[in-house]
């Protein structure tokens, strides 16, 4: 089997960021960049590269993932995260789950048991659980007051990667909206929109989850990389697209198989960090 380019693009969430912070943001960014490259340099696979650079993020309370989530109109913390495979079209995404540190851990256990797509609530707590995912104090996931104005607008981690056999996968993770309704589901568990990935490539979106519902996101965008266009341009278009037929705010990033990066907003910021090699490292905000 040949090897193929490996890549991983990592985002922070799209939106305005405060000028004083968007270093720190794009730092985080450039860690967890760093930790999934090591794994793919290493000879490891796309799918735990995507997981460790997840975490890292969830783990950073700059981010509304995680430990930094924000929260609903009841003052608790609701996740969704997702995971998916391009070659073989598995993935495992859990929704509105609290009482998890890291949701991406969770919905790689789902995305491994096979049996369903999605769990949702006390569901994936329990199944959590049965899988031996940690449970967290949800108090302990209760960020100060400062990260929640920023978080208020801002939200979503997400990355994607290519490893040397040319498998691709997107993970994303996120707190979603503040002052949610409870039960609130947005786009980042609902494969094809928020998290997608298939023969063409892989993405991961943020941005308004609602308009990135409406839009399927993620799935515009890779089925442009399958028609033809280079990853960078399908994710102009994709969001070209998304602001024509809802007027929403997002951004995106897109890797394909042969290792191509691509990534596009339509908001004044998004943080993110792409490797493309031993020292090929590049930010942007």
């Amino acid at each position: 089997m040949s090897i193929r380019p490996c890549a991983i693009i990592v985002h922070g969430g799209a939106g305005q960021i405060p000028e004083e912070s968007l270093p720190r943001r794009l730092e985080g960014c450039n860690q967890a960049a760093l930790a999934g490259w090591k794994i793919l340099e290493n000879g490891g696979t796309a799918l735990d590269a995507v997981e460790a650079a997840v975490i890292l993020l969830e783990d950073n309370p700059l981010f509304n993932a995680g430990t930094g989530s924000t929260l609903n109109a009841l003052g608790q913390v609701e996740m969704d995260a997702a995971i998916m495979e391009g070659r073989t079209l598995t993935a495992g995404a859990v929704a509105a789950v609290t009482g998890i540190k890291n949701p991406v851990q969770l919905a790689r256990k789902v995305l491994e048991d096979g049996r369903h797509v999605v769990l949702a609530g006390e569901g994936a707590l329990r199944f959590a659980r049965q899988v031996g995912v940690p449970e967290f104090s949800p108090e302990f996931l209760v960020i100060d007051e400062e990260r929640m104005r920023w978080n208020k607008k801002h939200g979503t981690v997400g990355c994607v990667a290519a490893d040397e056999t040319g498998q691709v996968v997107a993970g994303t993770s996120t707190g979603g909206i503040f002052d949610k309704l409870p039960g609130r589901i947005g786009d980042t568990p609902l494969i094809g929109c928020g998290t997608y990935a298939d023969s063409a490539g892989a993405a991961s979106c943020t941005g308004m989850g609602e308009a990135i519902i409406r839009a399927v996101m993620g799935k515009t965008a890779l089925d442009l990389v399958r028609s033809g266009y280079h990853p960078m341009e399908a994710a102009r278009r994709a969001v070209a697209e998304l602001e024509e037929k809802t007027g929403g705010k997002a951004g995106l990033i897109i890797i394909d198989h042969q290792g191509r990066i691509g990534h596009a907003r339509n908001t004044t910021h998004m943080p993110v960090c792409i490797i493309t090699g031993p020292g090929e490292i590049s930010v942007h905000s």
